[in-house]
């Protein structure tokens, strides 16, 4: 099987190994791929691995050997999943990978808005602690979180290992999943319907999916729903909230502070409005970057295809 990876170097930039994919047969890896080069180097192969390279009909309809798809991450909408279908490709996906990772990621981003650790380190190199007329000093509201309340959208591995972090830190959790699962709640967790959790919350963490219902759900109605100065984590999807609507709301004071990972298009364009937006941290899609996530994910990827070749394919999308 001729077996080609499109776009690698997100994934193994060199400290992990591609040698399980190698067992499996002839072996190409590209560290990307511009999309007017996607059908050649697809050539004659059997299976392409793609991270955020496009397949769409076009490129399927046009690779007549392709049987196998591997999406290198959780989200499949680089491929047209009709398309494949329709050919009888074979897609997967890569589900459980990174939940550990993007949940620290997300404290992580609310744990400097609360502290703006990296702000207050850099003063102390700068020399202002040695200056200071005072033992301490700080320039921005501090928050503790014990006893506030964190409304997670998208109650599933993600949200719910970010519920127990946040209980951890003496948080209550309230949950919005379009499938509750009541065996969940507890005296710190339980379900409540959106427009609560929006009222309620001090610190709202998005972790649903990108679909049709979810795109654009924080917009400016819905942020006049929240609790004046609520703080908003988003390590999900950037499409899940209007950017213009959030920057409009941090300029005024309406949300306290934006935490994100993901942005609407990625790279992140350089008139997106957040970049100038107060109290607004945005960093380039990394929560699922530990080499330990990346290793899971690949050797995920690696058992996925070995399933596909042995007639018991797994992790299937199509």
């Amino acid at each position: 099987m001729k077996i080609v990876v499109l776009d690698g170097h997100t994934l193994n930039p060199g400290d992990i190994s591609w040698d399980g994919f190698k067992k499996l047969g002839e072996f190409t890896c590209y560290d990307r791929t511009a999309a007017t080069d996607t059908v050649a180097r697809i050539g004659d192969a059997e299976a392409a691995i793609t991270n955020k390279t496009v397949l769409d009909a076009a490129v399927i309809n046009a690779c007549p050997n392709l049987r196998y798809i591997g999406v290198l991450a959780t989200g499949y909408n680089v491929v047209d999943i009709a398309a494949a279908k329709a050919k009888g490709i074979v897609v997967t996906n890569i589900p459980t990978y990174g939940t550990s990772a993007v949940s620290q990621f997300a404290f992580a981003l609310l744990l400097e808005i609360c502290h703006h650790v990296g702000y207050h380190a850099e003063t102390v190199r700068d020399g202002r602690w040695t200056a200071s007329p005072d033992f301490c000093y700080w320039d921005f509201p501090l928050i503790e979180l014990a006893d506030k309340t964190m409304g997670i959208i998208g109650f599933g591995r993600i949200g719910q290992a970010v519920g127990r972090i946040a209980n951890a830190f003496g948080m209550k959790v309230l949950a919005y999943d379009e499938y509750p699962n009541k065996a969940l709640e507890n005296d710190m967790v339980r379900y409540a319907q959106l427009d609560e959790l929006l009222a309620s919350s001090d610190v709202i963490s998005l972790h649903a999916p990108l679909f049709d219902s979810t795109k654009g759900m924080i917009n400016s109605g819905s942020i006049a729903k929240m609790k004046q100065g609520a703080i908003l984590i988003n390590t999900s999807r950037g499409p899940l909230i209007v950017e213009k609507d959030v920057a409009e709301a941090l300029n005024s004071g309406r949300l306290a502070a934006y935490g994100a990972d993901v942005a609407s298009v990625e790279p992140i364009s350089a008139d997106n409005p957040l970049l100038t937006a107060k109290n607004c941290i945005i960093t380039p899609h990394i929560a699922w970057a530990p080499k330990e996530a990346r290793a899971r994910l690949m050797a995920i990827a690696v058992d996925n295809l070995a399933a596909f070749q042995s007639g018991t394919p797994k992790n299937t999308v199509s």
